[in-house]
């Protein structure tokens, strides 16, 4: 089968890109799922942070726009609940004591009818956690490739966000996360796995030059990360 542009590649996600779980690991610590909750995972990638929420005794639900993705994440946990949706289409009758997003909202533009459906598939008092690319996130790779297709809000302007569609904050900070890359191909990788729709060849050797005195060391990229972590409650 032919992939489009957009599809994504589970395998290179979950072999050379696991920091993204794998720093969603505190994220779930901030959610602290109790059991018997009912927790939807947006974004769920390949469902190794649904997976760690669900050990926590919680029932969680899974959904991802990539069919890729939700293949894989049925593959590697086959008793656990997954859907092929974004979230701004998600429906649901039966409503969540939290919504759980790690390392995707800024895919998702625009911004609004995503936090509507968020609001809408919470029980009033649930809550929402999440954590995503903020406000200067990958500033150098965006000025060298010349085009920002992501949304990086500042903390000002996703509260805005959320609380007109019935989201109260709690809590929002961004702060630096520089991500290390291994290898001479990482930022390479990275580009191929990320950004969307690809980048050309002769683009990507112009970057490596560019990019390379700021974000090479030590035999690895370091990507220059700024997260947005916030935390809400449905009115």
């Amino acid at each position: 089968m032919s992939r489009s542009d957009n599809a994504w590649d589970p395998g290179l996600y979950d072999s050379t890109h696991r920091y993204v779980f794998d720093y969603g690991e505190s994220l779930v610590d901030l959610l602290a799922p109790r059991p018997g909750e009912r927790i939807l995972d947006v974004g769920c990638g390949t469902g190794h942070l649904t997976h760690k929420i669900v050990e926590a005794g919680a029932d969680v639900v899974g959904i991802d726009s990539s069919p890729e993705m939700i293949a894989q994440a049925r593959q590697n946990y086959p008793k656990l609940t997954f859907k092929l949706s974004g979230i701004a289409d998600f429906r649901t009758e039966q409503l969540f004591d939290a919504v759980f997003s790690n390392a995707v909202l800024h895919w998702v533009q625009p911004p609004g009818p995503a936090a509507a459906a968020i609001r809408a598939a919470l029980k009033p008092g649930g809550r929402f956690v999440a954590e995503f690319g903020g406000h200067g996130n990958i500033a150098s790779i965006i000025a060298a490739a010349g085009r920002n297709p992501w949304y990086f809000p500042s903390i000002g302007e996703y509260a805005g966000v959320l609380e007109q569609n019935g989201l109260a904050v709690n809590s929002a900070v961004v702060f630096p996360r520089p991500t290390r890359v291994e290898g001479e191909q990482g930022l390479r990788e990275w580009l191929t796995m990320f950004y969307k729709p690809p980048l050309g060849e002769e683009v990507v050797a112009r970057m490596e030059r560019a990019l390379r005195p700021g974000l090479y060391r030590d035999g690895a990229w370091f990507i220059d990360y700024k997260r947005l972590r916030i935390t809400a409650t449905a009115e």
